[in-house]
């Protein structure tokens, strides 16, 4: 980058009344929607602008013209990715629209396991996976369901876009604020208090964090990179960010990882209503391969 675009220590704080144009709003816009798939309409104008003030201030460059030069140039490729940690939204919490884990343990386990010919390897994908709740959660109640039914295995595969916060899943450390509302038994298994009381923090168990894995992946790539075939897919509160036609490209592709008759998991507040999906209703929210 051009060290005359770059600013002094001493102005950094004028960043913060930088301030995006209609025409730098429309181009952002139009990339994050087709490289990405996030759908960024005028009345995101301010939250984007409020956001990317972050990395103009890391970047120490002085308005947002020169930004979206430099994120455009061949040389900013890497900020790209640094972007869309900022625009991309990760909102989750542990045992999050626990409805879906209770049909886990009262259905699909069951069927899991009657199956004969079934491996004996339950695999989950966690797709839009965030910070790793939803992963860890799984791997909760599986290692719950274990312990009255040994006679299987299974393996967490988490993905998202961004970058920072799949570093956060890796680590598995949370605040200890987060898991205040889990039952006791729940907290006394699965986390660990950090040793230094001062932080209020606690950690994924070993053993869980065994379980999962964790990698970064584009919905809207053309093919995912994703060989393993699973038996449920959770994605959960992503699709609400795309229109109707990138949902269904989304979905489509992730059923080429789904078994068939395997499950599929969407929010609460999603559907796949008049979408041309492989999937048939189970019950609200809840779908199965065909």
């Amino acid at each position: 980058m051009d060290e005359n675009n770059k600013i002094s220590n001493d102005d950094l704080n004028r960043i913060f009344e930088a301030k995006l144009t209609d025409a730098e709003f429309e181009k952002l816009s139009r990339f994050i929607h087709s490289q990405y798939g996030i759908k960024m309409p005028p009345v995101k104008k301010v939250m984007l602008q409020s956001r990317l003030q972050k990395r103009l201030r890391v970047l120490k460059i002085a308005s947002f013209k020169i930004y979206i030069e430099y994120v455009f140039s061949d040389e900013g490729r890497d900020e790209i990715i640094h972007m869309m940690d900022v625009v991309s939204t990760n909102k989750t919490d542990f045992f999050r629209e626990s409805a879906h884990f209770d049909f886990i343990k009262k259905t699909v386990m069951p069927e899991f396991l009657a199956d004969k010919n079934q491996q004996k390897t339950i695999k989950v994908w966690s797709a839009g996976s965030s910070s790793g709740e939803e992963a860890y959660t799984i791997a909760m109640v599986l290692t719950d369901y274990k312990m009255v039914n040994p006679n299987f295995d299974f393996h967490i595969y988490g993905t998202d876009l961004s970058t920072r916060i799949l570093k956060n899943a890796i680590e598995g450390i949370y605040s200890e604020r987060r898991i205040d509302d889990l039952p006791m038994d729940i907290r006394r298994r699965y986390f660990l208090k950090s040793k230094d009381s001062t932080k209020q923090l606690v950690r994924i168990i070993p053993e869980l964090r065994q379980k999962t894995k964790f990698e970064r992946l584009n919905f809207m790539d053309d093919v995912y990179p994703v060989s393993e075939v699973f038996d449920i897919i959770f994605c959960r509160n992503v699709l609400i960010y795309f229109d109707r036609e990138t949902q269904e490209s989304v979905i489509s592709k992730l059923c080429r990882n789904l078994r068939k008759d395997g499950y599929f998991f969407l929010g609460h507040s999603e559907s796949i209503t008049g979408i041309n999906v492989p999937l048939k209703h189970i019950q609200p929210t809840v779908f199965k391969r065909i």
